[in-house]
């Protein structure tokens, strides 16, 4: 806005220039030819979407025009709790933005548009169509994908997303949620290279280092939450063969995460994360029915280490102890496996107490305690019930 504007209109604006009428004109346009966007930042937090606080409350900030962001640390330390904030403050500033959910985690996010579900996976064509509505945001649940299929299909939807981009400006963002499941570190760099026609990118996922290297390049703005936040950024730096930055020492309270903008300089501080108003609710069907990936399923080996039966749900789960032999129930029974799985895969502290107890008691009769695990898991899971 020229500097002759009324005083109203340039409260508005993301720059008001020194000049005025023909002279701020051309002031503006050598600006951004200069800049680009970056003629704008002198207005940090206008149009922008707030993430957290700083030690001094002082707002953190994402903008729709600025680097990648990624989220990461250990598991149960917070991720999805910043990450359904973010979204949420991304949906009330107006914007847009698709969700890609490999295992069903933003299935009951009321803000947005869902495609797919545990049976049916989502369509590039179909999803395209309702994208060109400004209004909506949009999930795209992977659930019913095969693990292997998801980067594959990840790579339809980039395509059709760049191209609707190129020619109306939106979504506004995208966020990747298990973002390994995605974009693996293994993965080929053509694959990633159409990453540059996407908005920005907001990455999820525990460990940084299991994220191909094309997709960290982008990120700017790093969220590391959890007892191993500090070793999540030092893996990302690892990862890019840079320096790590220097670390607060204070070890992080709950709801607070390691902020690092890497153009911003070589030092991290501790940030407030906002809270989410959704309460983040157990998806079910994700356990229930869903594919986890192969690092989060149960694997039932038997004490002589002989089978290798991969359970990646808890209705298969509960099909495979129906039909494994005693020997190789008992030997997991014993190991306090099924309470293990429970708690670090399906993250689910209440069921992982019951199995505990069931995998404690001294008779441990093979039918029995079957018996039990199955009721103390169709107690909580309903969706289950169609395999009884």
């Amino acid at each position: 806005m020229v500097a002759n504007a009324l005083p109203t209109i340039k409260d508005e604006a993301d720059l008001v220039t020194k000049g005025a009428r023909g002279a701020g004109v051309a002031e503006l346009i050598e600006a951004v030819l200069k800049d680009d966007v970056d003629a704008f930042h002198s207005s940090e937090t206008h149009n922008s979407v707030e993430v957290g606080v700083d030690a001094d409350g002082r707002p953190i900030v994402i903008r729709p025009h600025g680097g990648s962001a990624l989220i990461c640390g250990s598991s149960g330390g917070g991720k999805s709790t910043v990450a359904t904030a973010l979204l949420e403050q991304i949906v009330e500033g107006d914007y847009q933005v698709c969700v890609f959910d490999p295992e069903g985690d933003y299935a009951e996010f009321r803000s947005a548009v869902v495609f797919g579900d545990a049976k049916a996976a989502p369509q590039p064509a179909e999803f395209v169509k309702l994208l060109e509505r400004p209004g909506d945001s949009f999930v795209i649940n992977m659930l019913a994908v095969p693990f292997e299929d998801r980067p594959a299909l990840l790579s339809d939807f980039i395509s059709a997303i760049a191209n609707l981009r190129a020619k109306i400006g939106r979504p506004h963002w995208v966020l990747m949620d298990e973002a390994h499941h995605l974009l693996p570190a293994q993965r080929d760099v053509s694959a990633t290279a159409s990453l540059e026609s996407l908005p920005p990118v907001i990455l999820v996922t525990v460990d940084p280092s299991t994220l191909a290297v094309d997709a960290l390049r982008r990120v700017d703005d790093i969220f590391a939450v959890g007892d191993r936040g500090a070793e999540a950024i030092e893996d990302f730096a690892r990862a890019l063969s840079i320096p790590a930055p220097e670390l607060p020492r204070a070890p992080l309270d709950k709801g607070e995460a390691l902020f690092w903008r890497r153009s911003a300089g070589d030092r991290a501080q501790i940030m407030k994360s906002h809270a989410p108003a959704e309460k983040a609710e157990r998806h079910i069907r994700k356990y229930a029915e869903g594919a986890l990936g192969e690092d989060k399923s149960f694997y039932f080996r038997g004490p002589s280490n002989a089978l290798n039966l991969r359970a990646q749900n808890l209705t298969i789960f509960m099909q495979m102890a129906d039909g494994v032999d005693d020997d190789t129930w008992l030997h997991h029974l014993r190991a306090n496996d099924y309470s293990r799985w429970v708690r670090e895969a399906i993250k689910d502290d209440q069921l992982a107490v019951e199995l505990e107890q069931i995998e404690g008691q001294p008779a441990r009769d093979p039918q029995a305690s079957r018996r039990s695990v199955r009721e103390a898991i169709e107690r909580k899971y309903t969706a289950p019930a169609s395999a009884r």
